[in-house]
């Protein structure tokens, strides 16, 4: 009897020990990386098993009671997940947990348009152009943010995202208007904003000016500038509006294009256009809410990045002869 006893104790020590040594130790010597995909509401019982027939772990009724083990196997994320046959099962389970899923870096620089970021999400593997644009344009979304507007144009805040693969283009959406929405709010709480505008016509004038300057000294006096036409009734006669407006820009604009009437051309039309044409950062929103206090009216390009200002027509005439010497349509 004594015998058996020792024998029981011994084949449960030796099943005890083996467990342990499966929690602890990587399946493998070698490192692979593991490309494996969990699906929203798999079981862990087939999550267990698509790991074992991956090669990440070797012995799927060891994990499953590793995971029951403080209920874990109740907490595991779904998403596209790259695990490396050098990883313990306990470490394995964590990264399930945790939601570690793969991540792709995506950097929306400031001013891109729609069409221009869902490229860039097609480039980096994060889904379709179309369904991208579609969703931008989906009334369900647009009401759920309460944006009044044919497309969400103008709300992807430029930034840099870490998106989980296989995420969908609503839920892309959704990180870039929330985090424009945080910004925006950011912006009222701290600047002593000194613009009457709406917070509709703030992102379609700062969609502007991030399309006239990229220089971090200018675009509150852009900003002002274009506030005082607005004031006095001037047309904006903006460059980028008309470029927006045309269906097939070839890098050229043209006289004829700035006399062509279109939504967006604001040689043409009074006021702002229609929706923004494109995605402003912080920066150009903190210069359309606060912009320079002076006087201008005018500003040509001196073609080195930067503008020159003027608060007449006349002078301004005599900088677009000196730094342009084209022929420029009379403001």
């Amino acid at each position: 009897m004594r015998s058996l006893f020792v024998g029981i104790f011994l084949f449960i020590l030796a099943w005890v020990v083996h467990i342990g040594v499966f929690f602890i130790n990587p399946p493998f010597s070698g490192e692979i990386q593991k490309d494996v995909r969990i699906m929203e509401g798999a079981s862990f019982k087939s999550v267990s098993d698509l790991l074992t027939e991956h090669r990440v772990i070797t012995y799927s009724p060891y994990f499953r009671l590793l995971g029951q083990w403080g209920g874990r196997d109740q907490k595991i994320k779904p998403g596209r997940y790259i695990f490396n046959t050098t990883m313990r099962p306990v470490e394995v389970l964590d990264m399930l947990v945790l939601g570690k899923i793969s991540q792709k870096e995506v950097i929306i620089r400031e001013g891109l348009s729609d069409r221009e970021i869902a490229r860039i999400l097609y480039h980096a593997g994060l889904g379709s152009e179309e369904d991208f644009l579609a969703a931008t344009r989906d009334p369900m979304l647009l009401h759920e943010f309460g944006i009044g507007a044919e497309s969400l144009e103008g709300y992807l805040f430029p930034d840099t995202y870490f998106i989980a693969e296989g995420s969908s283009p609503e839920d892309i959406i959704k990180q870039m208007v929330n985090r424009f929405k945080s910004r925006f709010g950011a912006l009222l709480e701290k600047k002593e904003v000194t613009s009457d505008l709406t917070q509709r016509e703030i992102v379609i004038l700062a969609s502007i000016i991030d399309k006239e300057t990229s220089s971090s000294n200018e675009r509150s006096i852009i900003s002002a500038v274009f506030h005082n036409r607005l004031r006095q009734g001037m047309r904006l006669q903006s460059d980028p509006t008309v470029i927006f407006g045309l269906a097939d820009f070839n890098g050229n604009l043209t006289r004829k294009d700035l006399l062509t009437p279109s939504p967006y051309n604001t040689y043409v039309i009074p006021g702002l256009p229609p929706s923004p044409i494109g995605n402003p950062g912080a920066a150009a929103m903190a210069a359309a809410l606060v912009p320079a206090e002076v006087d201008y009216l005018y500003f040509v390009s001196k073609n080195d990045g930067t503008h020159y200002f003027s608060k007449t027509l006349e002078e301004h005439n005599a900088a677009v002869n000196k730094y342009q010497r084209l022929t420029h349509p009379q403001f």
